[in-house]
């Protein structure tokens, strides 16, 4: 996959999206943590923790590109990536634990330990739609710093108000996830020589559980809009 080549660019397309998508968690932690200082020291603990939390993160991304050599870890990685398009539409994501700094310097620490400890959902999604190349990990996760920094807040209210779009991201990352399975070539269970010569049945299996994960999630949330409605006609 070459930079000039069209692939390139839509999985940097691709990085770009999930953090975008991803993005709500380290708005609601830059918030938390930052609330309690004077506003111009919110805006450097924003841009100080954001950048050191990107930092730590494309270190981890390069490391589990790496690891994603290793047998087996690309359907662990991909069926991990599946949970969490789950988790990511029926948005069940606590944040309670995280404490708001009273210095400039403890709020900086609050945002990047807090990132790291939740931002393994990022670094398994992004790794899976670099496909290894590490340029597309740095580029996409350094594109992503001003996205997080100013665009996440927009974003969560985009997504409150136009609930299409998390289905959009839970399809995006639940379409990546299963790329990852595919290409899975452990002795015994090699998934991606398989496909290799039975595209048909790659593009059935990767259809299939992009549905399925959009399917459990709308499903799950019309249980919970309708338990909510019981409840508050009680």
């Amino acid at each position: 996959m070459h930079i000039t080549s069209a692939e390139w660019w839509l999985s940097l397309l691709n990085i770009i999206f999930i953090d975008l998508v991803l993005a709500g968690d380290n708005a609601i932690v830059i918030a938390l943590a930052a609330r309690n200082l004077p506003s111009d020291k919110q805006k450097k603990a924003i841009i100080w923790g954001t950048v050191g939390a990107i930092a730590i993160r494309i270190l981890a991304t390069l490391l589990v590109v790496k690891l994603l050599d290793l047998p087996w870890l690309h359907l662990a990685g991909g069926l991990l990536l599946v949970w969490i398009a789950f988790k990511l539409l029926i948005q069940e994501e606590q944040h309670e634990d995280v404490k708001a700094g009273g210095t400039l310097w403890q709020a900086i620490q609050t945002i990047i330990i807090a990132d790291a400890a939740m931002g393994l959902d990022n670094v398994i999604a992004v790794a899976g739609a670099a496909s290894g190349h590490m340029m597309l990990v740095v580029i996409g996760l350094l594109i992503s710093v001003p996205v997080v920094v100013w665009g996440s807040t927009l974003f969560i209210k985009l997504v409150n108000r136009f609930q299409w779009i998390l289905y959009v991201g839970g399809g995006v990352l639940a379409f990546t996830a299963a790329k990852m399975v595919a290409s899975e070539k452990a002795k015994y269970f090699n998934l991606k020589d398989y496909f290799a010569d039975h595209t048909t049945q790659y593009w059935i299996f990767v259809i299939a559980i992009v549905i399925i994960v959009l399917a459990l999630g709308y499903t799950m949330n019309k249980r919970k809009e309708a338990k909510q409605k019981s409840s508050a006609s009680n």
